[in-house]
């Protein structure tokens, strides 16, 4: 048993990793502008709606992917497979410019000095290194943070939700409790909003594509065991934030979990920013190895991983200098794309009716978030 744990533990670090990559960052400042009180609500529902997916990734690990490998699927259902992947690589390269702009965001934040233009230099110049190392060195050696930024988020997650746990403890003590305004926002504009946050959630489909280290049961044990404690993490952060939300205002600022991070301790903001950099790096680093895997195998080795991170970086350069919360929604509506791809692969799979109806009805809802998802703020 305790080996079987420690192999649970291990196989879900790449998907817990990337599911914290950039969420609890970002996802309170959003909230705070589209929903403000109700942010537990959203979260909760961004969060079923993550683990319906999570269950579609399950199924074809479990189901199509054993098939898709001896050939035995149908042309369209192969066919999704191979576009599923395309998707995806792109859906990383706009990931890791996301990830990188939210570490400029944080660390010229944390310095004081941050404005658009020295955001999107810092972004260029770590985009450009990172491109350029794995293409004459490669990546491997950095993919070893992976393991040490997931134990500091942590670690940091734990410092900032006792910060507000003991802020709103504080508050209800002293009669101060305050909720954040309801921002005026129609229903389609919460929706659309909404749908553009589900990067900070999308992490869990990366147990699908680590078949050379885990079975495919204890892949599929880590893909769910990592939705359950992210989003149980997820729910009670934005719970204890929601009485600090107040102090954002109106508007939705890609590091507003600095103004938080000061307000509830004077003692967060520097672990906040030290954690974001090496998270953010961790996961940048980790999706462009991911995505020139993935260029590599659809193209069946004609363009090698190391140019593959070329290119990865080269798409990231060019988004580099949209805003974080536009890139925040491209990246949801690139990862939407891919998992109603993956929906297809279940559907073309599956011989279960109710499955069927039931993975339609989530595909209807991914390709609303594809085409319509658009920025807060």
């Amino acid at each position: 048993m305790t080996n079987s744990r420690k192999e649970l533990r291990h196989a879900r670090t790449t998907p817990l990793a990337s599911i914290f990559g950039s969420g609890f960052l970002v996802i309170v400042p959003i909230l705070n502008a589209t929903v403000g009180p109700y942010s537990v609500v959203a979260i909760t529902a961004v969060c079923a709606l993550a683990y319906a997916m999570g269950s579609v990734i399950r199924f074809n690990i479990r189901y199509a992917e054993p098939l898709l490998a001896e050939g035995e699927t149908s042309d369209r259902a192969a066919r999704h497979e191979r576009t599923a992947n395309l998707a995806l690589v792109l859906a990383y390269a706009i990931s890791v410019c996301l990830y990188i702009h939210i570490l400029a965001a944080f660390l010229l934040g944390g310095l004081g000095i941050n404005t658009p233009f020295r955001e999107n230099l810092v972004c260029v110049v770590i985009i450009v290194a990172i491109g350029a190392m794995g293409r004459f060195r490669g990546l491997d050696t950095l993919l070893v943070m992976e393991r040490w930024a997931l134990r500091i988020t942590g670690l940091l997650l734990l410092a900032l939700l006792v910060g507000f746990a003991v802020f709103d403890w504080r508050a209800i003590a002293t009669h101060t409790l305050q909720w954040p305004v309801l921002p005026k926002q129609d229903l389609w504009t919460v929706l659309t909003i909404l749908g553009g946050t589900l990067i900070v959630v999308q992490g869990f489909e990366t147990s699908r594509y680590l078949g050379s280290e885990f079975d495919r049961e204890l892949r599929v044990r880590s893909c769910r065991s990592s939705q359950i404690v992210s989003s149980v993490i997820y729910v009670v952060f934005v719970a204890l934030a929601t009485p600090l939300m107040h102090f954002l205002g109106s508007q939705a600022e890609d590091n507003g979990l600095l103004i938080l991070a000061a307000k509830a301790s004077v003692l967060l903001p520097i672990p906040l920013v030290i954690a974001a950099v090496l998270s953010q790096f961790s996961a940048a680093v980790a999706d462009v190895v991911a995505g020139g895997g993935n260029v590599a195998e659809s193209t069946q080795g004609r363009v090698d991983s190391r140019r593959a991170y070329v290119l990865i970086c080269g798409i990231a350069v060019v988004l580099a200098f949209a805003s974080t919360l536009t890139i925040l929604s491209f990246a949801s509506r690139a990862f939407a794309f891919y998992y109603f791809l993956q929906c297809l692969v279940a559907i073309s799979v599956t011989k279960s009716t109710p499955k069927k109806v039931a993975i339609s009805l989530l595909a209807a809802v991914l390709a609303f978030i594809t085409v319509f998802a658009v920025p807060a703020g």
